[in-house]
Parts: C-alpha cells; structure tokens; sequence
C-alpha cells in the first residue's frame, strides 16, 4: 500500500512539473516622425579635460539611438513588472558569468544593461586616465569607486530586484552615462539596433510588463500580454512618435 502510495504521490507531481507551459513574445518599437542626427557631445580635438583620451575622435550621444532603415529604437528595456510564481527550470538560478561593463575611451560599454539579482557585474577601466563609477540605485547598496588607469577593475553584486533602471555615471566626465536594470527574474530584455527584442520560456497566461527608456522615462507602465503556448507571439509593432521622445525628462 506504502509503495502504491508514493508511486501515485510521484506521478501527481511528476504530472503537475510535466504539464507546465511555456512560451515567447517578440516584437519591435520604431518611431513615427522625423528622426534627428545624433547628437554631436565631445568633437575631436576638443580642449576638453583629459583631451588625449577624451578626444581622440569625436564622440555622439547614446540616449538616442533610432536606425533610420528600420526606424528601430535601441536600448528600451522590456520587463516583466512583478516575478510570477512560476519560472522555467532552466533559468530558476542566474547564469554563472560576470556581466561585463567597460570604461573605454571616455565612453561605457554596454549603454544599458541587465542584471539578476544575485548576479554579478565586472567594471574594467582601459583608458590610461582615472574614471569611477558613480551608481544610483534606489534599493541595492549606492556605489561611488575610482577605477585605477589602464585596467582597474571593482565588481558590483545587486542584491535585490529595482522597480526601473538607475543611472550610471562617471563623475570626471560628465557625458558618460549608462543605466541598469536589475530584476528578480530572467523575463527582461533590451531593443536591438533595430528596436526588435524576444523574451522566452514565460510561463503561459496574461502577464503585465514595463517599457522604459532613458529619453521619457515609462513608454509603458502596465502592457498587457498574453503569453500562449509554442511559437514565440508576434506582437503587434509598437509604435512611438517622436515628440515623445524629443526631451530627456530629470523625473524618471
């Protein structure tokens, strides 16, 4: 009877693990309207503070970054608002590798990232000249380090989920800016070149997502998907006008 008992307990709970569902989403977010040149921030040769590095060609904003092909909007974060109950097996745990970050020619690179909670974040200064990190979450441990000439490096451990992404900066040359985006979930993305982005393994139902961008701030605060099971669901494109777009706002 015991052994009938567990083998029937093993099946319930073997079927309820086999019977979870999972999907896709895809989509894209272009801009409607006239798409502006980017902005020209350091010129080459400029009689800037640390000119040599600084200045060494010329340097364009990053808050703007529309591909006037696809008329695409790159670095829009996409994320689940709340961590659902389920997550795919796969993905339960962060993935074991640093999430690089670098200090290059008076420049950060990636302009936006992600992050798990939990993980960690490599920060690697290359330039020949002092640069520090100056972070500014609103729940993680703020962070304001100097990073030593040609190779300096500090790591960064998040250790809770933030409601939007925070601004990176570097305090020496005001023009480098970055922001981060740490969640409690893999169920974030960031728009490619082409504005397109993809979230996979989401558990099948309706979930409500954020849109953010550095220009404005939430492009959405509460977007509606419903996530079914197979083939990833194209989403209709998304599409902004321009004048949303046309002045970074301080209140994010």
């Amino acid at each position: 009877m015991l052994k009938f008992l567990i083998s029937f307990l093993l099946a319930v709970h073997c079927g309820i693990a086999m019977g979870d569902e999972w999907g896709s989403i895809r989509g894209q977010i272009v801009v409607d309207g006239e798409i502006p040149e980017r902005q020209l921030l350091i010129a080459k040769n400029a009689n800037i503070k640390d000119q040599q590095v600084c200045a060494a060609e010329d340097h364009y904003a990053e808050d703007l970054l529309i591909d006037k092909e696809s008329r695409g909007l790159a670095n829009v974060f996409v994320y689940l608002a709340k961590k659902p109950k389920s997550i795919h097996p796969d993905l339960v745990e962060p993935a074991e590798e640093w999430v690089s970050f670098e200090l290059v020619g008076c420049q950060f690179k990636p302009h936006a990232l992600i992050c798990r909670a939990g993980g960690r974040i490599e920060l690697k200064a290359t330039d020949a000249i002092v640069h520090n990190h100056h972070l500014y979450p609103l729940r993680n441990s703020s962070s304001c380090s100097l990073l030593s000439p040609g190779g300096g490096t500090d790591t960064y451990l998040p250790k809770v989920a933030e409601s939007l992404p925070f601004k990176v900066a570097c305090d020496f040359h005001p023009w480098m800016l970055s922001y981060w985006l740490i969640v409690d979930h893999p169920y974030a993305a960031l728009t490619d070149k082409d504005g397109k982005f993809r979230i996979d393994q989401l558990p099948v139902g309706e979930h409500t997502f954020k849109i953010w961008h550095e220009r404005r701030g939430y492009l959405e605060r509460s977007f509606k998907i419903t996530v079914t099971a197979g083939d990833a669901v194209e989403l209709p494109t998304m599409k902004l006008d321009m004048t949303r777009l046309e002045k970074p706002t301080e209140s994010k």
